[in-house]
């Protein structure tokens, strides 16, 4: 790492960052409401917005700054198995593609805000409801917390903040800044401030990675001397375990973990909350039947960004810490003052997605534990104010858990995540298809889902630590070493269907389901379809 501070760097940095500081306070004045104080209008941005404003959401929603970072340091640690990411963001949007619209056309139909809106609704359960909402929670904390790690690393390659001597309250200052600020705009602006933003940080990903596919290959000889000097470093072996470091295609052995990584993470990233939330902020179903045939540009983007991993070894980046391989490589390569411009994009591509993380959490805890079992008769003005106040804490405790706990901590809760919010997914996509499912054998598959992929996941072990080392374990059966949270999502639906035969043969109450068929291809302008959504149906989901 380079020493002392790069002002000319730094200097574009702080740039970027004013313009979307103002950005996200002008947001409050972007399509402005006439009642701001719903969830609707703040937390959805009044369902308004049409396919490009959702593309970009979308895009600064699921590429986040760790995205840009983590991935090529994957790549750059291990190899081809980094790659993962690039097949599983092909394969989730022909998925999203058959359940997406369904989902907005009964979102919007019955005024539902988050997905545990819809899973109250469609099995009249509170308890798979609170199962949701604390899973889409406990999942998001740590994911709003490595999009700090991200704005760290740059901030670390920059030289602002110190070293590890320096006083902990100067060192973090800027982090702390960077987010009071983010605090501030979305408290003022909310969805409508990172949909905002997200032009910009989408804007400059793009730059930065078609300079760099272009300008770093020509400076290091061009592919072919890149990836002689990437296939050496994995050719060579690891002392620890007497194989090789990595390889330039995935091994046999790694081929299941490979593919049920990807297949898992597929299936698991439409689940997160934030994801539903961009999405039910479009204004009808065929704006996100758009979205699904164009969000695959983002793949090929994410594509190109992996290969720098390849790079940073040629380049000879040398780091303890991989997070900091491609911020480091940058400052190595570009001119400094293109060197800001790429710590820019990072840096707003951590501030888009934490945005609107926050915001989902806040709406989950506002719809569906605040509401549904402490103020049942909150007025849209009270769920709006709670849901403000909570987005702040959620920003306060990613923030304390950044700076409190070790990274590695961080990116293990993160992994988790992954495995915990991959349990909903039959009670959201299997209720939009079919009420077959039983609610209580849905909560007992979730449940046991839950705790195999935590247990699961805490006997794996790394050379680094002793838990939480990782996310593949042996599938039992079957001997191959696969993704915990696959296996946990098996077992899953397995519990669930032999229960639901169970509990229908001894006619255990169903609850009430309150959609009806035709509330899942209803679309904006239709006969009974509300576009303004009025008191009464506000709280939906408790009719």
């Amino acid at each position: 790492m380079n020493g002392g501070v790069n002002g000319v760097a730094l200097g574009v940095f702080i740039f970027f960052f004013l313009a979307v500081t103002v950005l996200g306070f002008l947001a409050a004045r972007w399509r402005k409401a006439e009642n701001e104080q719903s969830l609707d209008e703040w937390g959805l941005g009044g369902r308004s917005f049409g396919t490009w404003v959702t593309w970009f959401l979308l895009g600064g929603d699921l590429y986040t700054a760790y995205t840009f970072v983590a991935v090529p340091a994957a790549i750059y640690a291990a190899g081809a198995s980094g790659f993962f990411a690039v097949p599983y963001t092909i394969l989730v949007y022909p998925l999203i593609f058959t359940f997406l619209p369904r989902l907005w056309s009964v979102s919007h139909k019955h005024g539902y805000v988050t997905t545990s809106d819809f899973v109250r609704g469609r099995f009249g359960s509170k308890g798979l409801s609170l199962a949701v909402a604390v899973t889409g929670i406990l999942a998001t904390m740590p994911y709003i917390a490595l999009q700090l790690v991200g704005i760290q690393a740059v901030l670390d390659v920059m030289g602002v903040g110190g070293d590890e001597s320096t006083n902990w309250f100067v060192k973090d200052l800027p982090l702390l800044i960077a987010f009071a600020v983010l605090a501030a705009y979305t408290y003022s602006s909310g969805l409508r401030a990172p949909a905002l933003i997200a032009f910009v940080k989408d804007g400059l990903i793009y730059l930065v990675i078609a300079v760099a596919i272009i300008y770093i290959p020509i400076k290091l000889g061009g592919f072919d001397a890149i990836f002689h000097a990437a296939n050496e470093k994995f050719s060579a072996t690891n002392p620890a375990t007497g194989k090789p470091v990595g390889g330039l295609a995935p091994a046999p052995a790694g081929q299941w973990t490979y593919a049920t990584l990807a297949l898992g993470s597929a299936l698991a990233l439409f689940m997160y909350p934030h994801s539903i939330t961009a999405t039910l902020s479009s204004r009808s179903r065929n704006v996100i039947r758009r979205n699904t045939t164009i969000l695959p540009l983002y793949s090929l983007m994410l594509g190109l960004l992996a290969l720098l991993g390849f790079m940073a070894i040629a380049a000879g980046i040398k780091v303890q810490n991989g997070q900091l391989a491609i911020p480091q490589l940058f400052e190595n390569m570009f001119p400094d003052w293109f060197t800001g411009v790429a710590f820019a994009a990072i840096g707003i591509g951590a501030l888009v997605p934490a945005a609107i993380m926050s915001i989902a959490a806040a709406n989950l805890f506002t719809r569906n534990i605040y509401k549904d079992f402490i103020k049942p008769d909150a007025t849209p003005e009270q769920e709006t104010k709670v849901s403000k106040l909570v987005s702040l804490l959620v920003k306060v405790g990613a923030l304390a858990f950044v700076l409190t706990m070790d990274k590695t901590v961080a990116i293990n809760f993160q992994l988790l995540g992954g495995i915990w919010i991959l349990q909903t997914f039959p009670a959201l996509v299997g209720g939009l298809f079919t009420r077959w499912f039983h609610r209580w054998a849905l909560l007992a598959g979730w449940a046991v889902g839950m705790v195999y992929g935590t247990f699961a996941a805490y006997g794996v072990a790394s050379p680094t630590q002793k838990h939480f080392g990782g996310s593949a374990k042996e599938i039992p059966g079957i001997g191959e070493i696969g993704y915990i949270g696959l296996t946990a999502f098996v077992l899953n639906v397995a519990v669930t269907v032999v229960l639901t035969f169970a509990l229908k043969a001894f006619k255990a109450p169903e609850g009430v389901d309150e959609t009806s068929p035709g509330d899942y291809t209803a679309d904006a302008g239709d006969p009974g379809v509300l576009t303004e959504l009025p008191e009464a149906t506000a709280g939906a989901g408790g009719h």
